[in-house]
Order: structure tokens, then sequence, then C-alpha cells
């Protein structure tokens, strides 16, 4: 079968590139690579322009969701430009305000957490309502979170609420609009990425490296492995998956007890064994 997730022909709205290696621009361009037109949209015209070379010839809008009413606005356009019905949407947008620097958690400002939440969550809230009107009934949504939700990093502090609260806008969703549609919302859970957003975080390397210890396969996730499964989630051949969280991280959430790992923890002074060496 040469197409088998039949995503040919089909429209799609990318929202949340920022530069080549965003998990959004390899969603988008392998969407291409399928035959699928994809309509962008970025939250800034300055964004916009950076992205010229990059998204050349391709409708591009700006939606700034943390403004009220952007997500309609961007409704509106999309349709009067004829680029509706649309097969599915990607929702790839986070913001975390560590302008002061790290805080503990119980410090995290007000204003920060609130704001963090309009543009990570609710904007998921806000998009589908406005878009419900120019979906194919079988539209899928798909959202980026976070390989769990149980583990409690310090230097993620309340993104990793956010992210909570992401996957649980997704599942309501995905409830709510089952009323009248078959229209679907899924996540994927995605393990570190070597991502530009990412390099934001402070203490990323480190965490990025430890993640890496963790895999199965002693090699960290791909961003081009998100994107795949998120065309997986994007197409026909997942309407079974609905209200669901796909976690994409070779394994790291399984092998907490590596023995690898345990060793450089509780005896860094021993040295590596030749084995791993040659990973």
């Amino acid at each position: 079968m040469s197409d088998f997730l039949e995503l040919a022909g089909k429209t799609f709205l990318v929202m949340g590139v920022a530069n080549k290696k965003s998990v959004a621009w390899l969603i988008a361009k392998s969407l291409e690579e399928q035959g699928a037109r994809v309509v962008y949209s970025v939250r800034s015209a300055a964004r916009k322009k950076s992205l010229e070379a990059l998204l050349a010839d391709r409708p591009v809008f700006l939606c700034d969701v943390e403004a009220e009413g952007a997500c309609a606005r961007l409704a509106a356009e999309v349709a009067a430009a004829g680029l509706a019905p649309l097969h599915g949407v990607v929702h790839s947008i986070a913001f975390a305000n560590y302008s002061e620097g790290f805080k503990a958690f119980h410090e995290t400002p007000r204003k920060d957490f609130l704001q963090a939440n309009t543009i990570s969550a609710f904007s998921l809230v806000e998009l589908a309502n406005a878009l419900k009107p120019h979906l194919v009934r079988t539209a899928s949504f798909v959202t980026i979170g976070i390989s769990s939700l149980q583990v409690t990093p310090d230097n993620y502090g309340y993104m990793g609420p956010i992210k909570a609260a992401l996957e649980s806008c997704s599942r309501f969703l995905a409830k709510s609009f089952s009323a009248d549609t078959e229209v679907r919302f899924n996540v994927v859970g995605s393990g570190p990425l070597k991502t530009s957003a990412s390099a934001g975080i402070p203490g990323y390397i480190e965490s990025y490296l430890y993640a890496e210890k963790l895999t199965f396969r002693k090699r960290n996730l791909e961003t081009q492995e998100v994107a795949n499964a998120a065309l997986f989630l994007l197409s026909g051949r997942s309407s079974g998956l609905n209200g669901t969280t796909v976690v994409v991280d070779a394994g790291l959430g399984s092998n907490f007890f590596d023995k690898d790992v345990i060793r450089l923890a509780m005896r860094p002074e021993l040295p590596v064994p030749a084995a791993q060496k040659s990973k």
C-alpha cells in the first residue's frame, strides 16, 4: 500500500513553527512530503519575517493566542482564504516566563502561571471552538505534551501543571466534540528533545543528557520520531484513538532503575564499563 496514512490532498493547520528545529516544523514538513497541504500560523509579524525563507510560498497567518479573540480571527481568515475545511490541526505552542530566573514552584508568580496557562493550555480550547465550523467531521487535533506528568523536575517548575492542564483539556475537548462530530483530540507525550524552545529551560542540557542514559537504547529521542507519531494521529489510521496520550520517549519512563544509572548515582568513582563506552 503506497499511501498508508492517506494524507495526500488533505489540508492541515500547523501552529508553533519557530525554526527548522521545531517539532511543528518537522510535523509540517512530513505532512507536505506525504502530499498534504499545510497552512501555517505563527504568533507575530516578526516571527513570520524570520521564517520567510523556511515557509516561502506557503500560506502563513498570524495568531498570538495570548490576545483575546485571536483564534476567532485566525479561523475567519483561514476560511476567507478558501483553505477550509481542515482535516487536522497541530497545536505545538508553549510558553513559560523564566525572565526572572528559576524559582521554586511555591514561589511561582500568579501572572506567570496564568500567562503560561493561557498560551500553552487554554489556547487549545479557544482554537478548537473557533475552528469547529471549519473542520471536516472526522478531523484530528494533535497537541504536544510531555512524556510523564508524574515526575517533578526542579527546572521545569510550573510548566508541569500547565502541561497537565493541556492534557486534560484535550480529553475534555474529545468528549465535548463527540456530541455532534467525530473530531478527535490526542496528545503526543514527548520525552526531552533538542529544540530551541527547550534550550530556554534552566539546566536543560543536564536533564537532556540524563534522560539519554535512561532510554533503553542509550540514545535520546529525535524530533522526527515525535513528528512521526503526530502524523499517525493526524491520519485516519488512528481513528480508534481519541482523548489519549501517546508517549514517545524511547523507553526512559520505564527505566528509572537502569543498572548503569544506579552505578553512576551511587558509585560515581567506579570506571565506566567498556561496553557502555562504545555506545
